[in-house]
């Protein structure tokens, strides 16, 4: 066939109404549009990794307040009613009468009674029954008890405010480390979006490239084989926009799952994050990172405990007062009594129990000193490795979009020539196939120097600025 008829057929095939397909079915309702922003607000006040988190800070409040209760009043009220199997109880004379007898009384002088005998006598005018122990017991106590001097106690008070210190400090690590976990998610879900956009663009050339396959080989320009290859190629590329689209979805509800919400949301590409600022970014981390100020807070924790336990020397006073009550009054002249006082306590020996305790503590410290000592080391590894990550991500994507350039324009020459019967249809699709792999890895590249910034701003510990 000439090249005059090979168009007019190409003309005609083009020209042919396409069959009419049933109306549409009408769309689904648009989601709504979540932002990396929004992603992260939600995150800090739904993820449930971060509400354990929140939980475990609001514990560490309560550190403090057990610390102050050792030294602060405390008042204890006690209160008894007993029934006893027997009561006790005697007969006391309440009055006496003086009476003369008329003669002596008593035993003569020189007996076991001193004095003379006499005439007169006592006798009880009236008896009173008095009881010691009552059937029906009641007893009663209210108690306030202060510490003057706890040297032991206030030390405690300034390691509880350390512990809460340390506590609240490895929380806000590991909330930024799940909030970092979000971002990546974000990027990636994101990334996903662009590659399955790579994907049906690419399902689009390979229906273009097989209908016209299909004219060449129905005009007889073309082969079986290059109709055949025409066809493996579009079901390739629609088998793999649908195995993006699937990964974009898993990728989407791991997302949804992080901010414990339904994956009913779409996405927006976000913008590229910022990188960190300043000269010294290892000194940055230094600083900023909550773990590293973690580390330090725990060695001090350990140098106070064994400050505390040197206070257990020293001696401890306290007031105390005690108002009480007792049913039985028989050798109380009211039922209701007082007492007020000081007392002190003094541990002189405890059997070498402080001195090994002190032992135990100094190595607790060593152990504390090169814990923060390795945390440090760690900090300045992540900032230069997260450094070196950064460079070669924007180095790779330097090199993936000239890459893309270049495929771009090879397959645009290559296109023209094929429709010009210049090039071969496996000139074509070679050309429509690197393009799709510099597409997709200049997708990549550009997600692994976002993801590549993220790491450095979280090595930083400038994470925050990502949420601007």
């Amino acid at each position: 066939m000439s090249p005059v008829a090979f168009f007019a057929a190409l003309v005609l095939a083009q020209a042919t109404p396409a069959p009419v397909e049933p109306p549409a079915p009408s769309p689904a309702p648009r989601k709504k549009v979540l932002t990396l922003r929004e992603a992260i607000d939600s995150a800090r006040t739904q993820n449930l990794d971060i509400l354990q988190l929140d939980a475990k800070v609001q514990a560490a409040r309560q550190l403090t307040w057990k610390a102050w209760s050792s030294y602060l009043p405390q008042i204890n009220a006690a209160g008894q009613v007993a029934r006893n199997q027997y009561e006790v109880s005697f007969a006391l004379p309440s009055g006496y009468w003086v009476r003369d007898m008329g003669t002596q009384q008593g035993p003569a002088g020189g007996g076991s009674v001193p004095g003379e005998p006499t005439d007169f006598i006592v006798s009880p005018s009236s008896v009173s029954q008095s009881t010691v122990v009552p059937l029906v017991q009641t007893t009663g106590q209210v108690k306030l008890t202060q510490a003057l001097l706890a040297p032991q106690a206030i030390v405690l008070i300034q390691n509880a405010y350390k512990a809460e210190r340390t506590i609240d400090y490895n929380v806000q690590q590991a909330r930024r480390d799940i909030l970092f976990g979000v971002a990546q998610l974000y990027y990636g879900v994101a990334s996903l979006q662009e590659l399955s956009a790579v994907q049906e663009r690419q399902v689009v050339l390979t229906k273009e490239r097989e209908r016209d396959a299909r004219v060449r080989f129905e005009a007889g320009t073309g082969t079986k084989v290059g109709l055949l290859r025409a066809e493996i190629d579009r079901a390739q590329a629609e088998e793999d926009l649908k195995r993006s689209q699937i990964d974009f979805q898993r990728a989407r509800l791991a997302l949804a799952t992080a901010l414990d919400r339904a994956d009913d949301f779409d996405i927006v590409i976000p913008t590229a994050p910022q990188q960190p600022t300043g000269s010294d970014l290892e000194k940055q981390a230094l600083d900023l990172r909550p773990d590293v100020k973690a580390a330090a807070e725990a060695l001090d924790l350990a140098q106070g405990e064994r400050t505390r336990i040197y206070m257990q020397y020293l001696p401890s006073i306290g007031a105390f007062g005690a108002y009480s009550y007792a049913s039985t009054s028989t050798f109380n002249p009211n039922a209701f009594t007082w007492q007020v006082g000081l007392g002190l306590t003094w541990t002189i020996l405890d059997g070498g129990l402080r001195e090994a305790s002190i032992r135990e503590q100094t190595a607790k410290i060593a152990e504390a000193d090169a814990y923060k000592r390795l945390v440090d080391l760690k900090a300045v590894n992540r900032v230069k490795e997260a450094q070196l990550d950064l460079q070669g991500a924007v180095a790779n994507r330097a090199k993936a979009r000239e890459r893309t350039g270049l495929a771009q324009e090879n397959a645009r020459l290559v296109d023209v020539a094929y429709k010009a019967g210049a090039a071969t249809y496996l000139e074509s699709t070679d050309s429509v196939q690197t393009l799709r792999q510099a597409e997709v890895g200049l997708v990549a590249e550009s997600l692994n120097v976002d993801l590549a910034t993220l790491k450095l701003l979280n090595a930083v510990g400038a994470f925050g600025e990502v949420n601007n």
